[in-house]
């Protein structure tokens, strides 16, 4: 039900016009339409005169009957309007309706109307009411249609010519901002490196080599050129002199200039176990290898402490040249002696030597970055504190043979015969299981601060390493480093 219009009951009679009833019949006679019968009076209301019109007036009931006395008034005044239009043409609108000429105030073309209006009068006020409230379906353009694909068009044209525009303006932008950072050094370096091939080492294992001595900007840089050559490249084992921060072509032309290779010179890495530098000591020196594994297998003439059982972990790491005609005897001495002045240097006794240097071996084969040295001697140190095995792979690949290694299977670890196997035996291994350097030495000496008690290389191309006071934390990151280890099968 609505809201009836703002106003008194009384508003409509003001104007002195509706206080009469209205002769229907008599009104609607005059307007030469068929009279219609008589119908019961019809109750209304009043309605102020100033109201507006609302958009839709209430239609007359089913009888015919207006239901208001302002329906009258617009019937009346629709009389008059008709009237006027019948004088000013000369024709009636039924008759225009008769010619087919369009009615005064008839529908608008293709409006659709269920219900034929009861007069002609009634028509031209339902008609203007139409007109205001029910517009005609619009007609279809031709071609309206095709707006979607236009603008589709022109969206793909656009897209096409934001496209082409960044790609012209590459050219003069990448001029602007200067060239990307190159892969490779320019020149031929500065300063000294000494850089050890060895004999089969193929042309990754060389690219490696050189980015880790500094010499090149990476291993990129000197393998495509590398691959890049006609003729395979041949490198002499040995030692070489080459520079810092070397292009890889320059570095390239070094290692083949027979006058840049130094003879009997070698270099031992840090962390490289016994037999793997014996080996180097004879490609950089040219004496049987032979040689030099007798001589290390007198172990007890070298000085060593009485605990030692072999010459492994007191092989100092470093460059050494060797002057012509030097025997394995000495050479093996030359590095013992060396180790000896490390240790005292850091200031071990020469009874904590074997201790120092099995820790120090430890350490140096499982510690990745520089700073995680110190980080992995706490480690190791908290668990010997607690009594905890120190479950170091590294250990049992050394025991395995696999020097090379710091990863291990399921059997070896559970291996009890394996007398290097820390996941089994408690405490520090029975022995060295690497050269250590003067770095993992120092670790051992002054650990670091902190409450780890696992630690896994995660990426064992960067060394980065993950510390963990939980098993939970350390689980996350062993995840973590099986994911990358799956990624790298050249690692084992």
């Amino acid at each position: 039900m609505s809201n009836p219009p703002t106003g008194s009951a009384d508003d409509g009679d003001r104007d002195g016009r509706d206080n009469a009833p209205l002769d229907w019949d008599q009104f609607l006679s005059a307007q030469a339409v068929p009279p219609r019968p008589a119908q019961p009076a019809v109750p209304s209301s009043a309605t102020p005169a100033s109201a507006a019109v609302p958009p839709a007036v209430p239609p007359a009931s089913e009888t015919g009957v207006p239901a208001t006395r302002r329906e009258a008034r617009e019937l009346a005044r629709a009389g008059e309007s008709a009237r006027a239009g019948e004088s000013a043409t000369g024709q009636t609108a039924t008759e225009q309706s008769a010619t087919g000429a369009p009615a005064l105030g008839g529908p608008l073309a293709g409006g659709p109307h269920e219900e034929p209006l009861p007069s002609t009068h009634s028509a031209g006020r339902a008609s203007r009411r139409a007109a205001v409230t029910s517009y005609p379906p619009r007609e279809k353009r031709p071609g309206r249609g095709r707006g979607a694909w236009g603008c589709l068009i022109v969206l793909v044209v656009f897209v096409a010519l934001m496209v082409a525009g960044f790609f012209a303006i590459q050219g003069p932008l990448a001029s602007l901002m200067g060239p990307g950072e190159s892969n490779d050094y320019e020149g031929s370096g500065t300063g000294e490196v000494t850089v050890m091939i060895h004999e089969g080492d193929i042309g990754e294992t060389i690219a490696q080599t050189l980015v880790d001595a500094g010499v090149t900007k990476s291993f990129d840089a000197f393998y495509d050129l590398l691959i890049a050559q006609t003729d395979e490249p041949v490198f002499a084992p040995g030692a070489y002199r080459l520079a810092e921060k070397m292009s890889a072509a320059a570095a390239l032309d070094a290692l083949l200039d027979p006058a840049n290779r130094m003879e009997d010179t070698v270099v031992i890495p840090e962390g490289t176990a016994a037999a793997v530098a014996l080996q180097d000591i004879s490609e950089g020196t040219g004496v049987p290898l032979a040689d030099l594994q007798a001589a290390a297998a007198d172990y007890g003439s070298y000085g060593l402490p009485p605990e030692a059982t072999s010459v492994e972990g007191f092989l100092f790491p470093a460059t050494y040249t060797f002057p012509p005609g030097v025997t394995a005897h000495d050479i093996v001495k030359t590095l013992v002696d060396r180790m000896f002045q490390a240790l005292d240097s850091a200031g071990v006794a020469p009874e904590d030597r074997y201790r120092v240097v099995v820790f120090a071996s430890l350490v140096q084969r499982e510690a990745g970055l520089r700073d995680d040295y110190y980080k992995v001697a706490r480690v190791f140190q908290n668990r010997l504190d607690q009594d905890m095995l120190l479950q170091s792979d590294a250990t049992v690949a050394y025991g395995t043979g696999n020097t090379h290694l710091v990863t291990t299977t399921d059997a070896e670890r559970a291996d009890a015969n394996n007398p290097y196997n820390t996941y089994v035996h408690p405490g520090l291994p029975v022995g060295p299981i690497s050269n250590p350097g003067d770095l993992a030495i120092d670790a051992v000496l002054h650990p670091a601060d902190g409450p780890w008690l696992y630690f896994v290389t995660w990426n064992l191309d960067t060394g980065e390493t993950i510390f963990s006071a939980t098993l939970e934390e350390h689980e996350a990151a062993v995840e973590k480093w099986q994911a990358w280890m799956a990624d790298h099968p050249e690692y084992g």
